[in-house]
């Protein structure tokens, strides 16, 4: 097969290594790709929202599948454009991405599906959003309706914040158009987990769970970032309860997105909170999270590409997966001022000794090499750094062991990713 990914960032990083060991590969390009991604795909200059050249690409080189890792493309239509040309691509239509691209549209279908979710309101208005937040009071969740890079979510303890969340968002337009429209919804209270599930417009085949750490600082304090690590599997959402999930959550959503004529093909999110009441659904992502993404692809035993082109043509409801026992994790190294002002440029070694640890893998999320081949950050997120083992403190280990040989003074990580995992329940009760 020839395989054309698309993205530039550590998921991609993941895809890639992944496609790249298929035995039915016979070659795997990425548009644009990082040096990371470079040493398993040939990188093509074409960045994710150049449709044309994307189409252009794909036909001039016979490409069987398309696979795009992040969500503006597939939001943007990339799928549809794609189709048009005669190019299979596996992802949702523009329609069908929705579930992404807009809260109010997920939080409507899952009023239609019956999917458990936080209640809530949508408004266009800043003076009648304000108003409500005053009457419902804290702690409350603002979010950006559209999409907002991961970014776009206020969870308020106190109405002031939520206030001021609702006047970057609707009148500062600190997240541009995406913001013009808010959400306002329920404090849900629990673990947060991700799901991750490959469908093919009927069928869904799990793809196992991961916990993503969102806030820039140790003990999920500071602000919400893009993700600063994860890791798979999850000992709070064991396999019983994303069974339970899968029936409750998933299917019922594709259920519903093929009832209205915009069926659901590629990877499909659900954030969940684990509530005492069980869970409920935060949002849907319409693509592999980042970083969670680093952490699941390691453990999977069977060929990803095979998988792939079954969800696109449509056999996943006799299709299977093995998965490995061993734990593992992703741990993301930024770049300093992340995530309000990253610092680009600064250079970065010791990544063959960081390698050389037994079990680590190294993902690139935001480098470039410059002409005598030295690598630079150039991007918030530029490492993931993971790991596997016959458990979680053994790969927690292996990936913080790896992170010391990294020789990048402008570099940092947070140092409890997994803490969740690790901690007892009594623990994680007083932390969080």
């Amino acid at each position: 097969m020839h395989v054309l990914v698309i993205g530039s960032g550590g998921r991609e990083h993941a895809l890639c290594w992944s496609i790249a060991a298929s035995p039915v590969l016979t070659k795997l390009w990425c548009a644009p790709g990082n040096p990371g991604i470079g040493q398993v795909a040939e990188c093509v200059p074409i960045g994710p929202m150049d449709f044309p050249s994307l189409v252009a690409f794909a036909q001039d080189n016979e490409i069987d599948l398309v696979v795009p890792g992040p969500e503006a493309p597939l939001v943007g239509g990339i799928v549809d454009a794609m189709e048009a040309a005669g190019v299979p691509c596996i992802g949702p239509s523009r329609a069908a991405a929705q579930l992404e691209g807009s809260k109010a549209f997920t939080k409507e279908l899952c009023d239609a599906a019956g999917i458990p979710t936080a209640q809530w309101e949508r408004f266009d208005d800043a003076a009648a959003a304000r108003e409500f937040v005053r009457r419902r009071g804290a702690p409350i969740v603002v979010k950006a309706d559209g999409l907002a890079a991961g970014k776009g979510v206020v969870v308020a303890s106190t109405e002031t914040e939520a206030l001021a969340a609702i006047d970057a968002m609707m009148e500062a337009g600190a997240f541009g158009q995406a913001g013009s429209s808010v959400v306002i919804e329920e404090c849900l209270e629990g673990e947060e987990v991700s799901l991750f599930a490959l469908c093919d417009g009927t069928a869904a085949l799990p793809l196992g769970a991961a916990q993503d750490h969102k806030r820039v600082g140790e003990g999920e304090t500071g602000v919400n970032t893009g993700g600063m690590g994860a890791y798979s599997p999850t000992p709070s959402f064991p396999d019983i309860a994303q069974e339970t999930a899968m029936d409750g959550i998933i299917r019922p959503a594709l259920a519903e997105m093929a009832r209205r004529g915009t069926p659901f093909r590629g990877v499909l999110y659900a954030g969940l909170m684990l509530t005492a009441s069980g869970a409920k659904l935060i949002e849907f992502n319409v693509r592999f999270g980042d970083p969670e993404c680093q952490a699941l692809l390691p453990r999977l035993m069977s060929d990803l590409l095979p998988a792939l082109q079954a969800a696109y043509d449509g056999e996943l409801a006799n299709f299977d997966l093995r998965w490995r026992d061993e734990a593992s994790i992703a741990v993301v190294m930024a770049a300093r001022g992340y995530p309000e002002k990253p610092e680009r440029g600064s250079e970065i070694g010791g990544l063959e000794q960081a390698a050389a640890v037994p079990g680590v893998l190294i993902f690139h999320a935001g480098t470039e090499a410059d002409t005598t081949g030295r690598l630079h950050a150039a991007g918030g997120r530029v490492l993931n750094i993971c790991a596997t083992g016959p458990d979680l403190r053994a790969a927690r280990d292996a990936a913080y062991a790896a992170v010391r040989e990294v020789d990048w003074p402008e570099g940092f990580c947070r140092q409890d990713i997994g803490w969740r995992g690790l901690a007892p329940a009594t623990d994680k009760k007083a932390a969080g």
